[in-house]
């Protein structure tokens, strides 16, 4: 396993990290429990949950889990935004909600202190201030280590940045977007601004909901083990976008020669290359089972040619047609400039 710094900040977290929103849903409690100790002793010291998986529970678990354990290195991470009650007040960004849910987290998860504290989502209703100011009283207090936001678009990222420097506050040291080889419009502007600020990247869903890792077939229905598979209403629609575009078959057919080639899995070939981009710093796994985390592992060392890189660097280059990421519009512009110093 590596291990690098989260984002900005002194501590340091391994380059896989294990998520936990099955946990309490698609995985009970007894293989939550298999799927965290397989993980440790693989070397993984970063877990990232939600109040929001399975309402709560996936933090009991991860809670309960914890108990009795003298983990040091462990860095636990946690997100607060979206609904834990039907009130007005019970989501948001709000000091009054995020106060609530990040005492409710602790509570569950058995901590004095939560290593780093996620926004969710961006809140339009709320004072970004007020919700910096509301971090910056959390570090202060000892509640939180650290804290990051989850799906920010750049220029949330910038105006927090910002304001918080501004201010005086405690700056925000993680991001957590969907990032994989099938999604990577965040290169436009989010990743560009998270590079400005010194902000590590957590990418979410690397393997792009399952299809990266070849259970998917070219004009075929998924069937079994796989979650549209077992449940055919969920996400037809995007199946059906995904499955329709040469840009998918191509990047999966790349991906599949180069697992062939190095004698490994098609996962391990795409989470190896989201853990080689530009300011990530941990890949967060979403295993159901201990025979899908063990395959996950197998990434954290696969260190990819740079022959094999560039080729899937080309085969799944974000498709921008016109102004202002296109061809002649001003992104291209920036970096034939910037090419050229």
């Amino acid at each position: 396993m590596d291990y690098r710094k989260l984002g900005n900040s002194g501590a340091v977290v391994s380059n896989l990290c294990l998520g936990t929103m099955t946990f309490g849903d698609e995985a009970d409690e007894a293989t939550s429990f298999v799927l965290m100790d397989q993980y440790v002793e693989a070397g993984g010291n970063f877990l990232d949950t939600a109040d929001v998986y399975s309402a709560g529970l996936s933090e009991e678990i991860v809670g309960r889990w914890l108990k009795g354990k003298k983990l040091r290195d462990l860095v636990i991470a946690t997100k607060g935004r979206f609904p834990m009650g039907q009130g007005p007040n019970h989501l948001g960004l709000s000091r009054k909600h995020l106060g609530e849910a990040l005492d409710a987290s602790l509570q569950r998860l058995g901590v004095e202190q939560i290593d780093l504290y996620q926004m969710h989502a961006w809140d339009a209703l709320t004072p970004l201030e007020e919700t910096l100011r509301f971090l910056d009283d959390a570090v202060r207090s000892g509640k939180i280590a650290y804290y990051g936001f989850s799906n920010f678009l750049g220029w949330h990222i910038t105006k927090a940045v910002w304001m918080a420097r501004a201010q005086g506050y405690a700056a925000p040291v993680t991001l957590q977007p969907q990032y994989n080889l099938l999604v990577r419009d965040i290169e436009h502007e989010v990743v560009p601004a998270c590079e400005d600020a010194g902000m590590g990247l957590l990418p979410w869903s690397p393997l792009g909901g399952g299809w990266l890792s070849g259970k998917y077939k070219r004009d075929q229905m998924p069937e079994g083990a796989t979650r549209l598979g077992e449940n055919p209403k969920r996400g037809m629609e995007a199946y059906e976008g995904r499955n329709a575009q040469e840009r998918t078959w191509a990047i999966i057919g790349a991906v599949e020669d180069i697992a062939k080639a190095q004698d490994v899995t098609m996962a391990q070939v795409a989470l190896a290359w989201t853990a080689a981009r530009p300011a990530v710093t941990s890949v967060i796994l979403g295993a159901r089972t201990a025979e899908q985390l063990k395959d996950n592992l197998g990434a954290a060392d696969l260190v990819l040619s740079e022959a094999d890189m560039e080729r899937l660097n080309a085969v799944s280059a974000p498709q921008m047609a016109d102004y202002p990421y296109g061809t002649g519009g001003i992104g291209q512009r920036n970096r034939k400039i910037e090419g050229g110093r």
